[in-house]
């Protein structure tokens, strides 16, 4: 999902760079009204980079990689997840691609505004124990999330100086059907595992599967 530099005008990256800064300055205030959050974040930033590097290549114009997105929102929480986005991309940007850094914004929001989308169409039933944990329903969260990162790479590449031919968008968006078909499965086995130890004391401060309702 990643942008590379070069695609966007400087004018078009500064203003995805304030839209990405606002939306963080707007989530950032609930680690202050719920501090565990802070160590949520920093976990989902470390988890995030951990995915991140243990698989990616390079597909069309951009790329592939295991984000992990579903396993973190149900094992952290919304805003731990969307915060931790951003921060996993700011430190892999700053210890492995310097270059990157030019596209933090643009890459930030091609994970964040999908993740809103999605947990406000069905990711908060997970939990308001409305919807189980199951892996057909972790399915539709997935389908839908990385729906949603394919689609915001196509209107970066859209509205980016270099022209992109419609195949190629197509083909990076085609594979990520091999995430939206792995990813369920690890998150469901990854939630079940923890269901296990939900009322340690770590798990339950730090983690929010205690909440979760798992089939």
């Amino acid at each position: 999902m990643h942008i590379e530099p070069g695609y966007i005008v400087a004018a078009k990256v500064v203003f995805a760079n304030g839209i990405a800064v606002s939306m963080i300055a707007y989530y950032a205030r609930f680690l202050i009204t719920k501090p565990t959050n802070i160590i949520k974040t920093l976990l989902a930033a470390l988890f995030f980079s951990i995915f991140m590097q243990s698989f990616h290549m390079p597909v069309g114009p951009s790329e592939l990689h295991f984000v992990g997105a579903s396993v973190m929102y149900l094992m952290l929480g919304f805003i731990p997840t969307i915060l931790g986005f951003s921060l996993g991309l700011l430190l892999q940007s700053t210890l492995f691609e310097p270059a990157d850094l030019f596209h933090l914004g643009v890459n930030s929001l091609s994970l964040m505004i999908p993740l809103v989308a999605v947990h406000f169409a069905m990711g908060k039933d997970f939990f308001a124990q409305k919807t189980k944990v199951s892996w057909s329903n972790i399915l539709k969260f997935d389908a839908m999330y990385y729906a949603g990162v394919t689609s915001m790479v196509g209107f970066w590449l859209l509205v980016s100086q270099v022209e992109t031919p419609l195949a190629a968008w197509l083909t990076f968006t085609a594979s990520y059907i091999s995430i939206v078909a792995f990813e369920p499965i690890f998150t469901y086995f990854t939630i079940k595992i923890m269901k296990k130890y939900e009322e340690s004391f770590i798990v339950s401060q730090f983690f929010t599967v205690k909440v979760l309702q798992i089939k």
